[in-house]
């Protein structure tokens, strides 16, 4: 035994507590610089960005698990030799950090209008220096291997000038433009918002038929949204509709405000709905404003950006939802609803920010001519450039980017990137660039608004690395490898890199390819939400069970493109496992386990320490073919399996009769042992980073796993001694289920004669004898049952170690109950008549019954076979 192993080993307390290693092993990973990417490096760059996160934000199980996964591939290409960026950072959220700052004032009884524009930014800078990015402080938390030398803002000088760049080229391009159109309007935020940041729902509303007109001449309309009314311009009905033929082209009455408005024909409306006849309100809907543009309706705007009435005097100044019940009464006064449905329930677009329901706006907007960015986007994926994993996830990208619209960017907020155009006092445009000079003089003036945050977000490949400027990191770095996130931002953020990416970079899409996941849900599969009482907060799981807890069974549940549910059992079942690999390096280590010196030649070593080395090798191929294909949950799984299953349980105790009898052999076992551990906390080392840290440096003595080598498979297989204790753990599995089927407890020795000549076992008693508890036959040994297990046989003495008569009466009792449950379900499956009416999920669940019996009796039987006589 190696003197020096076993004073490591005392160095590890017995029980292991992740609090008193985590903190102090991440800040020194951090301080040796083990995370920080060289861009004059000759290794191969290998560059993940964090999908930045907002600044308000904190923590969340979501955060953790993406980061999880994305840890775990930048540790592993660090370890195969890589020089591994992962570049955080986070965003200024425009309207979220907005909205928070302006809580804060209205406690003090100001809103940001008093205190003006300038001023009210540098507040909003104060509350991200004194509140903002505690995240970052979670991440270390989550031990994230980030390069937090480069860490990144949306706001900060270098990504404002690539802001301020890519505007100027798209608008030289005429890929930006003004133009007035309908917009999703926030009345909470006062802002437009995308058609992404749409949260649709189904809520209980009103649908009231209204009749236009008098007499034959009369159209009934049907809408949701009566209060829009006062600004129909039109009624519009199909072309081919011959209800309505003799209609299209004259006028009509609208209610309530005296105009007259014309009865159009279009193809947009479908004459299978409702009557076939809608109102036309260009100013407040989409389609309509479509019609409107078809048929040179006009726009007439009948609320403020509060979405409160600011036309016909009976209603002027009344909220939406008030002006929606006293138009439909005024309505209803002079006889003109047809019908009402309450409650009417249908789909309705919410502000994903405050969850204030939008309303569909007229406003002079900038917008993003999306046509020929969103082409190339679809055609880097469908060319082979960029490839999606899962690749089921391609038709969600396809659908998304081949119809997208022309994209709002225009924020009506103070926080963000000001758009970089000014206005003359003669109605001239002028868009600055970030190397010139706005025009000064009277009359001049810069647009107010600011850009969405997707904008900006949308750079983050390679504004990070110092785009516009052709720096070392942006040569080394771009294009990223990889993008792991979540299938709900495909939209949102992914397809914006995409477009902007290809566009600023000549061609070159932002990342190789697209790895995509899915949510996490609670252990019951349901949406985590405050509504439902669901919400984990991950921080409080890492500090009852360890982060290496979290992370595994974070990473353990992700199967590509999948929703991952957590229960907190689950982390349990994790945090049982690093004291698993903490109790089982320990006692290696404490038994001799090393690394120094090559392994001794195949010859010299048992057959337990060839079929371990062969697995070993097998799962290390294993592992790294699921990692190029993304697949954490079966990575996970495997490593879990080899580690405890076959290590932990198979070999360390298949070990320990090796060591007991010392030797050559014995030392060969301690150096297989030591090199099985090396490799195995290697492996683990990306997913669970802190414990095997702490085990792995105690072992090997080296610096720090996080720099060391990833395991190679070195091609060695043995696949008969692979064979040879597959049949040894057949024999201790069956023997242990008879055991544990008689009563007998885990630790009863049992006397027991072991025929093993003639077998791939014969070379393993000493092992059999130690796992199964059986001690050696002595004089007057009578076998009371015997068990053929694969060619050998295993008899036992069971005398007084069992009350024969009382297991035979418990297990007869078990057999009749059985063979009853036997009889009725053959008795149903034999009725033809119950099998005629019975839905199949019944006569199934029966069938399930019936073959459980008839296992149940065979088991029973052998039981029962296996007792002693008499």
């Amino acid at each position: 035994m190696s003197t020096s192993a076993g004073d490591e080993a005392a160095t590890l307390p017995t029980t292991y507590t992740p609090a008193d290693v985590e903190g102090e092993l991440y800040e020194r990973w951090v301080e040796r610089g083990y995370f920080s990417a060289d861009a004059k490096s000759d290794k191969p760059p290998f560059t993940i960005v964090i999908p930045p996160p907002n600044v308000t934000g904190s923590l969340h199980l979501g955060h953790a698990f993406e980061h999880t996964l994305i840890d775990a591939l930048v540790r592993r290409k660090r370890m195969q030799g890589y020089e591994a960026l992962w570049q955080p950072g986070m965003d200024h959220a425009g309207i979220a950090t907005q909205n928070v700052v302006e809580r804060e004032l209205a406690k003090e009884g100001k809103s940001r209008h008093d205190l003006g524009r300038e001023a009210f930014v540098e507040r909003v800078w104060k509350w991200k220096a004194e509140s903002g990015g505690q995240i970052s402080g979670q991440m270390r938390r989550l031990g994230d291997g980030v390069d937090w030398s480069r860490e990144r803002f949306t706001m900060d000088e270098g990504l404002s000038q690539a802001v301020q760049t890519i505007f100027k080229k798209l608008f030289d391009d005429e890929l930006i433009y003004r133009a007035e159109r309908i917009i999703n309007w926030c009345p909470r935020c006062l802002t437009a918002i995308s058609d992404i940041e749409v949260e649709y729902q189904d809520d209980d509303g009103e649908l009231v038929s209204i009749r236009y007109g008098e007499g034959e001449n009369s159209i009934v309309v049907a809408t949701t949204r009566a209060e829009t009314m006062l600004g129909d311009t039109a009624v519009a009905v199909h072309p081919e509709d011959e209800r309505y033929k003799h209609l299209v082209g004259t006028e009509i009455e609208l209610p309530l405000t005296g105009r007259r408005i014309p009865i159009v024909a279009d193809a947009h409306v479908d004459p299978e709905f409702g009557t076939g006849a809608v109102k036309v309100t260009p100013a407040h809907d989409p389609n309509d404003f479509e019609i409107g543009q078809r048929h040179g309706l006009p726009n007439i705007a009948v609320m403020d950006e509060h979405a409160v009435i600011t036309v016909h005097g009976p209603f002027l100044g009344l909220d939406r939802l008030e002006a929606r019940s006293a138009i439909v009464a005024a309505l209803r006064a002079e006889g003109r609803i047809v019908a009402e449905k309450r409650p009417y329930v249908h789909s309705v677009g919410h502000c994903s920010r405050c969850k204030t329901t939008i309303e569909p706006r007229l406003s002079m907007q900038w917008w993003v001519k999306v046509g020929p960015l969103a082409k190339a986007a679809g055609d880097a994926v469908r060319d082979g450039k960029v490839k999606i994993h899962p690749q089921e996830m391609e038709k969600r990208y396809f659908d998304w980017v081949d119809n997208l619209h022309d994209w709002c960017i225009s924020r009506q907020l103070w926080w963000g990137h000001r758009i970089p155009v000014w206005y003359g006092p003669n109605g001239e445009v002028v868009c600055v660039g970030p190397d010139e000079q706005p025009p000064a003089g009277e009359g001049w003036h810069q647009d107010t608004d600011v850009l969405d945050t997707w904008f900006s977000s949308g750079l983050w490949p390679f504004s990070t690395l110092g785009w516009p400027e052709q720096t070392e990191s942006l040569a080394k770095f771009y294009p990223n490898s990889v993008l792991v996130t979540g299938y709900d931002i495909l939209f949102f953020w992914v397809a914006r890199m995409m477009m902007f990416g290809l566009y600023a970079m000549d061609g070159t899409p932002p990342f190789h390819t697209i790895a995509l996941h899915g949510m996490v849900r609670d252990q019951n599969g349901k949406k985590m939400s405050k509504s439902f009482g669901n919400v984990v907060n991950p921080l409080d799981w890492m500090d009852k069970y360890g982060s290496d807890a979290l992370r595994f069974t974070l990473a353990r549940g992700a199967n590509p493109g999948v929703d991952v549910p957590i229960g907190e059992d689950w982390v349990q079942a994790a945090r049982n496992f690093a004291n698993k690999i903490w109790n089982a390096t320990r006692f290696a280590l404490m038994n001799g386990a090393t690394v120094e010196g090559p392994l001794p030649a195949p010859e010299e070593l048992t057959a337990a320490d060839r079929w371990i080395l062969s697995r070993l090798n097998s799962t290390v191929a294993e592992v790294d073919g699921l990692y190029e294909d993304y697949q954490f949950s079966k990575l996970s799984e495997a490593l879990y399996h080899f580690a405890w299953d076959e290590v932990f349980d198979w070999y360390v105790e298949l070990s320990k009769t090796t060591l007991a009898k010392g030797g050559p052999q014995a030392d060969a076992a301690r150096r297989v042992l030591g090199e099985v551990l090396d490799v195995t906390l290697r492996l683990l080392h990306p997913i669970v980073p802190f414990v095997t840290e702490t085990l792995w440096t105690t072992l090997t003595g080296a610096e720090s796993v996080v720099i060391a080598d990833w395991p190679k498979d070195s091609g060695f297989r043995d696949a008969a001694a692979e064979a040879e204790i597959a049949t040894l753990q057949q024999v201790v599995t069956e023997v242990r289920r008879f055991r544990t089927d008689q009563g007998l407890k885990p630790g009863q020795r049992v006397p027991a004669a072991l025929e093993l000549d003639g077998t791939a076992l014969a070379a393993h008693e000493d092992a059999i004898r130690s796992l199964l508890r059986l001690t050696a036959p002595e004089e007057g040994f009578s076998a009371t049952a015997s068990l053929p297990v694969a060619g050998a046989t295993v008899s036992l003495d069971l005398s007084g170690t069992i009350d024969v008569a009382a297991e035979r009466k418990r297990l007869a009792k078990d057999l009749a109950a059985a063979e009853k449950e036997k009889a009725q379900t053959t008795a149903k499956l034999g009725n033809e008549a119950f099998l005629a009416k019975a839905p199949d999920e019944v006569v199934a669940k029966i069938k399930g019954r019936q073959e459980a019996a008839e296992a149940d009796i065979a088991r029973i039987t052998a039981q029962l076979a296996a007792l002693p006589q008499g």
